[in-house]
């Protein structure tokens, strides 16, 4: 028992996972008393499948209107929510929605969750980053098509704000979805690298979530209603399970999209590592990978598994307990000692990431060595995240990390001894 936890656990309010799900949604709608609803996407779902003109006319039947945004698009940026939201607030001609859908990707749900902030009075959705205080947000409803972002259970809207390519962050409570509707049927149709890019940032978000900073230790501030509270037991259950859900079925629902136990088994992996990294945080994985994307531009889940392996070398002093409790679920051949099972683990890992056709170093990303000093110090400017990975010298096992991620080196995981010898 962790009784020195600090629990702030927030979850979306009503959580339903199941099969066909999505045809239930109308009727909820309807009892919840909404009646005017935006609905965001993209043009591959009002395209290519039947489910949004389907959910469209069994909420009209209801007497639930809906006008439908599909101009979603991955990596959406603050001048796609500002014109989305004077487009939708023309549309409604005065009425005011009373509740955002979105379905697709993380891409869609993050636009879907900035809508939610600026349909109200039609600000721009600048005016919301770094903002503490209690916002006022339209009820979300979130459908996700791909098992892995998590989006659904999370507070952050992450756009990408187009004067200098960076992206930006809304980070509060009021974006947590209302109603957060995992149906895996929706995921059927992923293709292969879909499949791989959002499987592999799951378990990025479930090992990261289970390996942060203690919520006894974790700096809070003066936040009454903080985001991110550090891991506890409670978000350490859920990682922990979606933890062995991807070591089963992450690589079967790759090698074969058909297979329906394992695409609902990574749909629940999906969830259950949101709603640990969603309450605990996450660190130097995510705090390096975002590094990474703003010089390759390559897609999260790709960014992630890169660094996945290099990270958790760089803990086995930190967190030795918590990663042979992660060996043992993949199963990996752990050789003599618990040195030798992190670093099998960490092979175990790489592995998985080439076979899901994804590059196992910095090299295979195009990243030249003269820039890593550089790329080190951008994840270090990341300081959320920084301050939230469990070594006594952030600065020094970044260094280290970038290092050895960009030449491959999974060796022996560093202690502070070799840190000082490398970079002093």
């Amino acid at each position: 028992m962790r009784t020195d936890d600090a629990i702030h656990f927030c979850a979306p309010g009503r959580l339903i996972i199941e099969a066909g799900a999505r045809r239930r949604l109308p009727a909820l709608i309807s009892h919840l008393g909404l009646r005017y609803g935006v609905l965001i996407t993209d043009r591959f779902f009002t395209g290519n499948t039947p489910w949004v003109r389907e959910y469209v006319d069994a909420a009209s039947a209801l007497g639930v209107t809906t006008i439908v945004f599909d101009g979603g698009a991955p990596d959406p940026t603050t001048t796609l929510c500002d014109s989305a939201t004077r487009v939708m607030r023309s549309t409604f001609a005065g009425l005011a929605p009373d509740h955002v859908i979105g379905l697709g990707g993380g891409s869609n749900i993050d636009l879907a969750k900035a809508l939610c902030l600026t349909l109200p009075e039609g600000r721009p959705i600048r005016e919301f980053v770094g903002m503490d205080e209690p916002l006022k947000a339209l009820p979300l409803v979130a459908m996700p098509t791909t098992a892995g972002t998590g989006s659904e259970a999370t507070p952050g809207a992450i756009l990408v704000d187009p004067s200098n390519a960076t992206k930006v962050a809304v980070m509060n409570n009021a974006l947590r979805p209302r109603i957060a509707l995992i149906d895996p049927e929706l995921t059927y149709t992923c293709p292969p690298n879909v499949t791989a890019d959002a499987g592999i940032d799951a378990l990025t978000h479930a090992i990261e979530s289970y390996l942060t900073i203690d919520s006894s230790r974790f700096d809070r501030g003066d936040q009454p209603d903080p985001a991110y509270s550090g891991r506890s037991l409670l978000t350490m259950l859920f990682a922990r399970e979606s933890i062995r859900l991807c070591a089963q079925y992450l690589k079967r629902c790759y090698d074969d999209g058909s297979d329906k136990e394992a695409r609902s088994a990574m749909c629940h992996a999906s969830i259950y590592a949101a709603l640990s990294y969603g309450s605990a945080g996450l660190n130097g994985v995510h705090g390096i990978a975002y590094a990474v994307a703003g010089r390759t531009h390559r897609s999260h889940g790709t960014t992630n598994a890169v660094m996945l392996p290099y990270v958790l070398g760089a803990l086995a002093q930190t967190r030795r307990g918590e990663l042979l409790e992660i060996a043992a679920l993949f199963e990996v051949d752990t050789g003599p000692g618990p040195q030798a099972a992190i670093t099998a683990l960490c092979h175990a890992l790489r592995e998985l990431i080439a076979h899901l056709g994804i590059p196992t170093d910095l090299r295979g990303l195009g990243i030249e060595a003269s820039s890593l000093t550089a790329l080190t110090r951008d994840a270090l400017a990341v300081t959320r995240l920084a301050r939230a990975f469990p070594v006594p010298d952030v600065e020094r096992a970044y260094a280290d990390i970038v290092s050895r991620a960009w030449a491959g080196d999974l060796g022996e995981a560093p202690d502070r001894q070799r840190l000082e010898l490398d970079y002093q």
